[in-house]
C-alpha cells in the first residue's frame, strides 16, 4: 500500500502540520518505507512462535519479578463517597445525559 502525495497532504492536515513540498516528499518516502516493513512483518508465519513477555527471554532465562498480590491500601470508598451528591449501593449516581 503506497501512499500518494494527496495522502501525505491529508495526514499532515489532520496532524496540523505545515509541510513544504520537499518535506512532504521526504515524509511520503519515510511512511511508504514504514508500511513496506509492516507488510514484510505481516508476511512472516508466526503460528509456531511462542509469545514472549520480554525480548530478553529469547536469549536467556528471565525470572519474572512481580510484587506479591496483596492489598496494600485501605478501603476508603465510604470516605470518598461522603462528598458525593448521590450514592447507591457503593456506586456514584449521576444524571442521565443520553436518552
Amino acid at each position: 500500500m503506497a501512499l500518494t502525495a494527496e495522502d501525505v497532504h491529508r495526514i499532515a492536515h489532520l496532524a496540523r502540520l505545515s509541510l513544504s513540498p520537499t518535506e512532504a516528499a521526504a515524509m511520503r518516502e519515510q511512511l511508504n518505507g514504514f508500511f513496506a516493513i509492516v507488510e514484510r512483518m505481516g508476511a512472516v508465519d508466526t503460528r509456531c512462535a511462542e509469545p514472549l513477555y520480554t525480548p530478553l527471554s529469547a536469549v536467556q532465562a528471565v525470572e519474572l519479578r512481580l510484587r506479591d498480590d496483596r492489598v496494600t491500601e485501605p478501603d476508603r470508598r465510604e470516605a470518598c463517597q461522603r462528598s458525593a451528591p448521590s450514592v447507591q449501593d457503593g456506586l456514584y449516581l449521576v444524571p442521565r445525559v443520553i436518552e
